[in-house]
């Protein structure tokens, strides 16, 4: 198994370590674990385009693991009450949509790749996340209340339904076959 693999499945294994510090309230450590996940996903991702190490376990395991991990942090901000659930719904509808046009589009050999605003919207999850975790740290520590956490929770979310959007438009041949 080659490195970009190993790196995506230690992200999974890292998905109920990150689930366990987090509900035991020790959230500066599931900031930590979520952000080295979340890096793990950028490495593998560059390091199997760099040295041709792009296998099949890896185009699918990848996404998922990413999907996984960003799911399970929503899910636990859900839990205690730092997200509202409509948010995640919309967030997990969203990725369960895309994640099956691409199996059907595979199934025909058609590959979905990423498209810009879909990267826009992982991005601002990554860094909405930790924020949200970290209970809007370091701006809470401005004196003013300035809810980076929640604009960038706000900027995931929307540009969680223009990519969906935008990826069911322009891939809508696929619901006619």
């Amino acid at each position: 198994m080659n490195l970009p693999n190993k790196l995506t499945i230690g992200r999974i294994l890292a998905i109920p370590v990150f689930i366990a510090v987090f509900l035991m309230d020790y959230r500066y450590a599931a900031a930590v674990i979520f952000l080295l996940a979340a890096f793990t996903d950028m490495l593998d991702g560059k390091i199997a385009r760099k040295y041709n190490l792009v296998t099949n376990f890896g185009k699918l395991m990848d996404p998922l693991a990413d999907k996984l991990l960003v799911m399970a942090a929503l899910i636990c901000l859900v839990e205690t009450g730092d997200v509202a659930g409509w948010m995640v719904v919309i967030i997990l509808g969203r990725e369960f949509i895309i994640t099956g046009m691409r199996q059907v589009a595979a199934a025909q050999g058609i590959v979905i790749a990423a498209g810009t605003t879909g990267k826009i919207k992982t991005v601002t999850q990554m860094i909405a996340i930790p924020l949200l975790i970290l209970e809007n740290w370091p701006f809470s520590l401005l004196g003013f209340s300035l809810p980076m956490d929640m604009i960038f929770l706000w900027l995931a979310l929307i540009m969680t339904v223009v990519s969906g959007t935008e990826y069911i438009v322009r891939n809508k041949q696929l619901f006619s076959m």
